[in-house]
């Protein structure tokens, strides 16, 4: 009997191949004989009650100039498909998030969704660390400036992000007297109006942001560390890091096995633990990545672990 895959991305025209977790996974299942459909936000919907996609019939390949083919579009009950891939990126605005109510009305249909619909929403991918204060450096999350200030002062030297970014966007070192404090502040926080977090800056970063990879919450033994390009102070490699597979250290395995039961009570099976020298800093849960590289620096498949979980949830 064919198995039948939904994937809700971002248009597939638009990634990266030989980078993209996504592709990866899709590669795995189609290896397997699995049926593939695309989809994006916009394709799903709800019929008095019942969930709906649009979707495309998908055929993938493992080439950077020549990745997918994508057939006609159809329209049917979202329950005809067996497994949906929430691989959409942030941000995680409101339409995301109406997303995931569509998604677990397909849940309650028998459909596997991957990452759970609710979990998605439970976990904030930055503020989801305050559950695990044993395994974080100092952090503080504001809207007001005042206590951003004070946080500053007292630590001589802080990252300051918004809540809602990815791959490093709008994140800022800064250092106790710097003339721009206040507009980075007022940036950020839109002049008293949107969150901001502030964290310990750790020098560690040097090292690399190293990004665990767990499935159903055991850890991938290789994490790939992303190495900040010379006079950057992100590692993200959609900032230009760079990134290098090391043997995970006993901190980061202790650290995933403290966030592990968190994550599969919440059935967050496919997730990417950031970790700066001892410090867990993000929970991601949305769309991690890294795959590819781990998978080519050290011979792994780790779309083909995830797909192995995938098939005995459904057997």
């Amino acid at each position: 009997m064919t198995r039948r895959l939904g994937v809700v991305m971002d248009p597939i025209s638009g990634i990266t191949p030989y980078k993209d977790t996504t592709l990866a996974m899709l590669l795995e299942a189609q290896r397997r004989g699995w049926q593939l459909n695309h989809l994006e936000l916009s394709d799903l919907s709800l019929r008095n009650g019942r969930p709906w996609g649009r979707s495309a019939a998908l055929e993938v390949r493992d080439d950077n100039a020549d990745w997918y083919t994508l057939g006609a579009q159809r329209e049917h009950p979202l329950a005809e498909l067996d497994v949906v891939l929430m691989r959409k990126d942030p941000p995680v605005d409101s339409e995301y998030l109406y997303a995931t109510y569509i998604l677990e009305a397909a849940e309650a249909e028998g459909v596997t969704v991957v990452n759970r619909p609710r979990g998605l929403r439970d976990v904030q991918e930055k503020l989801a660390i305050a559950y695990f204060p044993q395994c974080c450096t100092d952090t503080v999350v504001e809207m007001r400036a005042e206590p951003l200030r004070a946080f500053l002062r007292e630590q001589g030297r802080a990252v300051f992000k918004p809540l809602h970014g990815m791959g490093g966007e709008s994140i800022f070192v800064v250092e106790d007297g710097d003339p721009n404090t206040s507009v980075i502040i007022e940036t950020l926080s839109r002049r008293g109006t949107r969150y901001v977090m502030a964290q310990r800056y750790l020098p560690e970063i040097r090292d690399g942001d190293r990004r665990v990879l767990l499935v159903d919450g055991e850890p991938v033994p290789y994490a790939l560390a992303r190495i900040p390009l010379a006079g950057e102070s992100r590692g993200n490699l959609a900032a230009g890091g760079r990134g290098v597979a090391r043997p995970l250290t006993e901190r980061e395995r202790w650290i995933a096995s403290e966030v592990a039961p968190f994550l599969r009570e919440r059935g967050l099976t496919f997730v990417g633990l950031d970790v700066i020298g001892d410090s867990l800093t993000e929970i991601n849960v949305t769309s991690p990545t890294c795959v590819r590289e781990l998978d080519a620096q050290c011979g792994l498949n780790i779309a083909g672990t995830l797909f192995d979980w995938i098939e005995g949830e459904r057997a």
